[in-house]
């Protein structure tokens, strides 16, 4: 049996930072726990990988002896190894009962309509694999209100095609503060997503020309979105130890590792997620450090109280 996360998410996300930090935190609390790299491409690798897809198919040979772009090779990978799944397996199977974090490529239709993906979730699963789903999206997208409605079709398009129990994550939360004239809500709003009335006015508003022209679409995704009613965000920095446990207690409770009787529970952790209130919280104590926290300006008061003194 393995219990694990399924890392996904856009290029540029922040996918492997995060399986790097959670691996950091899961080695602090002594949870036995490897990443496997499941992208034939990604040659910078910031965690130690005990399993590589690399070491089944290269990417970069896939292109060069096949005359393939990027995305097609991408593609032709996951086949070749939902094809060779055996592979995989006998890797897995070298470490039972660890807690797996599995970092995914980035090309965005492995997990929301092409079949590979799912296929090899799906036959994992048959093995008593039980995993949630991990979706990372770039907090800065919420700076422009069409960018944070494609993200948030793309976070509901994941949540179908994948049937996984799903945690979404929005990373960088500490580069907010470099584009906090451009947020028009606070944080609250953008890891809620549950009234998606005023991003519509903020599209309206929009000086783009295509502002206008794309209202009729931006409502119909806002309005499908609220009809699911299935998305909401964790905000995270990967450099921040208390919201980092927050995702893994979520993302523990989801995928079952939090109704086992592990040694955790005895070392104090808390495995369950007790209230909603911590997690509203916790977005509130994100917006005071990364959102309205200026160092300039708190370098400048303290300037200011030494020439006063």
């Amino acid at each position: 049996m393995w219990y694990g996360q399924i890392v996904i998410g856009p290029p540029g996300s922040g996918k492997s930072s995060y399986c790097s930090g959670m691996q950091q935190l899961l080695a602090a609390l002594q949870r036995q726990q490897i990443v496997l790299n499941l992208d034939p491409m990604n040659d910078l690798l910031p965690y130690k990988c005990a399993i590589n897809v690399k070491d089944l198919i290269d990417g970069e040979e896939v292109m060069r002896s096949h005359q393939l772009g990027p995305n097609g090779a991408m593609i032709y990978c996951m086949e070749y190894l939902l094809e060779n799944i055996d592979w995989l397996v006998e890797k897995l199977n070298a470490f039972k009962n660890h807690y797996v974090l599995i970092d995914c490529p980035g090309q965005v239709e492995l997990f929301t309509h092409h079949d590979a993906l799912r296929s090899i979730i799906r036959h994992l699963e048959s093995l008593d694999f039980r995993m949630a789903a991990v979706q990372i999206v770039d907090s800065t997208l919420c700076t422009d209100a069409f960018k944070h409605i494609s993200a948030l079709l793309m976070a509901l398009n994941a949540q179908l095609q994948l049937e996984l129990p799903h945690v979404n994550v929005l990373s960088k939360v500490d580069l907010l503060r470099l584009h906090r004239k451009d947020l028009k809500f606070r944080l609250e709003f953008y890891a809620d997503a549950y009234e998606l009335q005023p991003l519509l006015q903020a599209v309206q508003e929009d000086p783009h020309p295509l502002g206008r022209k794309l209202m009729d679409f931006s409502r119909a995704v806002c309005e499908l979105v609220e009809d699911f009613n299935l998305v909401s965000f964790f905000p995270v920095c990967v450099t921040d130890k208390e919201c980092m446990l927050l995702v893994l207690r979520v993302a523990d409770a989801a995928n079952g590792f939090a109704l086992g009787n592990y040694a955790e529970n005895e070392r104090g952790y808390p495995l369950q997620l007790d209230t909603e209130e911590e997690r509203q919280m916790l977005i509130e104590r994100l917006q005071e450090r990364y959102v309205d926290f200026d160092p300039a300006e708190e370098e400048g008061d303290a300037e200011e109280s030494s020439e006063v003194d």
